[in-house]
């Protein structure tokens, strides 16, 4: 622990010496749907991303989008030689397009992953399921959002 509260003390010292002055970009950040586009491009690649297998279940009307009910399924036999590795949900409106990764394994049994999710905005979903052959297979859902999440207005 002291080593750690010497570099900290050193860095902030060297720092106010150099006067060194750290601009932080202000304003809301937010995905678009072009951001969407790229962040599913870090995770496949070159790589086609085919319509099927997935199953996207999350309701298409949101009342409140503080706590959104999603569940990600993937058709496969969970078996060594063919399994889903990961399955990976996106966003075109939220502050950042990436909404989590979950790697699975053989021993998961199911390729499924439920949980909630905050959605500032009306906007599409995409669910990627990344299969052991290598393979990406994809849903989508547009949903719609009446009292969005992550808004606050200031006074």
């Amino acid at each position: 622990m002291a080593h750690w509260m010497d570099r900290r003390r050193f860095l902030v010292g060297t720092a106010a010496t150099a006067g060194a002055i750290v601009v932080l970009p202000f304003g809301p950040a937010s995905a678009t749907p072009e951001a969407m586009a790229e962040a599913i491009k870090n995770v496949v690649g070159d790589a086609a991303v085919t319509e099927g297998r997935v199953t996207l279940d999350l309701p298409p009307l949101i009342e409140n989008g503080n706590t959104v009910p999603l569940v990600v399924s993937v058709q496969s036999p969970m078996t060594v030689a063919d399994h889903v590795k990961a399955i990976h949900v996106f966003n075109e409106k939220n502050p950042q397009p990436n909404v989590f990764s979950a790697r699975l394994s053989a021993r998961n049994g199911r390729a499924a992953i439920g949980t909630r999710i905050k959605l500032g905005d009306s906007q599409k979903i995409v669910a990627i399921a990344e299969t052991s052959d290598g393979r990406f297979w994809s849903a989508s859902a547009d949903v719609i959002v009446t009292l969005a999440a992550c808004l606050e207005e200031s006074t």
